[in-house]
């Protein structure tokens, strides 16, 4: 079984590391127990729930860039098992990945997820396409509450992937995931308020009782 991920990245240099550390041992045969050039169902909810993910291409003068892309949770869709795609909005009008991808398709996409300290890499070709040249594809990756214009679709063919392991990951939070977090303590801090404003107003009640009896 073809493992993929290491077919890519481990070229000549590569593996002299791994040997003058003397790690080539732990990956000279290794295939793994299952194939990565596809996705499975715990790629798909993994990609399915990013909001943003790292796109690496490499340029003509063989400089590397990394550029962050972000957006609602899915924005970046699963359109087959083997395939990638999402809608590319006008920005800072650089074009430094579109130039860099149009001399070298090739490119390696990091998605984080910082809560859960894992990350999925994965290298693929990259297709440029108009919004008019696939009209089903436009409207899949399109986000309805975006109000700006398609420039274009990025479309990303699986080459492989790979699971890092999720040592030094710091753990990191959205408001939204810190707001669902403490939505507990919000809601008990709200029944204590009200409760407490009830025995407050027993109390002044029983002392305005008092009062008048005396």
């Amino acid at each position: 079984m073809p493992y993929g991920f290491l077919d890519i990245a481990a070229t000549p240099s590569v593996r002299a590391a791994q040997a003058s550390m003397g790690a080539d041992h732990l990956w000279r045969d290794f295939k793994g127990d299952r194939a990565f050039d596809r996705f499975g169902e715990n790629e798909a909810a993994f990609i399915g729930a990013r909001d943003s993910f790292y796109l690496a291409t490499t340029s003509e003068t063989g400089w590397p860039y990394v550029q962050h892309r972000g957006g609602p949770p899915g924005f970046l869709k699963l359109v087959d098992d083997r395939s990638l795609a999402f809608a590319d909005y006008r920005g800072n009008r650089q074009y430094i990945s579109l130039g860099n991808i149009g001399a070298d398709e090739r490119a390696c996409l990091f998605l984080m997820d910082y809560p859960r300290r894992a990350r999925l890499k994965i290298y693929g070709h990259v297709e440029i396409l108009a919004p008019d040249a696939e009209p089903d594809l436009a409207r899949r990756v399109a986000d309805a509450s975006y109000h700006a214009r398609i420039e274009r679709i990025f479309r990303l063919r699986l080459a492989a992937f790979d699971w890092n392991c999720p040592q030094h990951i710091t753990p990191r939070f959205t408001q939204a995931e810190i707001a669902e977090a403490v939505r507990p303590l919000h809601e008990r801090i709200a029944t204590l308020e009200t409760e407490n404003a009830a025995l407050r107003s027993e109390a002044a009640a029983a002392t305005s009782l008092q009062g008048e009896l005396r």
